[in-house]
């Protein structure tokens, strides 16, 4: 029984061990302009900002405190832009039909990317303050990876939204 116990305990450990390398490599990646997938640690956590849908992917749109409390002050529609420290990140699933409801309904199947953004004025000057990364998600590994598309490649679309400080996605009623 002891020797069960002991073995129960090496595994629990190896994969609290394994748990924590995996976090530690998923933050420890950045952009190729510089924008570190730390700066959005604890995103899984954030709130919901809104949810959209193409032919290929589902997302859901969430963004930290500082740019909740922004949404709800207003901005972007007070004409005022978001502040320093603002981010935001565009969770990507592709779909599948769920086998469970007994009703059509697409629901997530695998996890692919994260895009994000962050306010910051002084770092991104030229990309009306925003900086804006890539990170892919590769299932078969459970690794992700920084994309190596530079940050004004995020900023050549969100140009079209220029009057709404760079951001397609308003908060939603709830």
């Amino acid at each position: 029984m002891m020797r069960k116990t002991k073995l129960s305990i090496a595994i629990a450990t190896a994969a609290l061990g394994a748990a924590a390398a995996y976090a530690e490599d998923k933050y420890a990646l950045k952009s190729p302009d510089g924008v570190a997938f730390s700066d959005f640690k604890g995103y899984e956590d954030w709130s919901v900002v809104s949810s959209a849908r193409t032919d290929e992917v589902l997302k859901v749109i969430v963004a930290n405190p500082t740019m909740i409390e922004a949404y709800k002050a207003g901005i972007p529609g007070n004409g005022q832009p978001f502040p320093d420290g603002a981010k935001i990140a565009k969770l990507q699933w592709k779909p599948k039909k769920s086998t469970e409801a007994p009703f059509a309904v697409d629901v997530p199947d695998v996890f692919t990317q994260a895009f994000v953004m962050e306010k910051d004025s002084q770092r991104f000057p030229k990309s009306g303050g925003w900086g804006y990364a890539l990170f892919n998600y590769d299932a078969g590994s459970d690794s992700f990876a920084a994309d190596a598309s530079p940050s004004d490649c995020g900023h050549a679309c969100h140009v079209a939204v220029k009057a709404k400080d760079h951001i397609f996605h308003p908060y939603q009623k709830r």
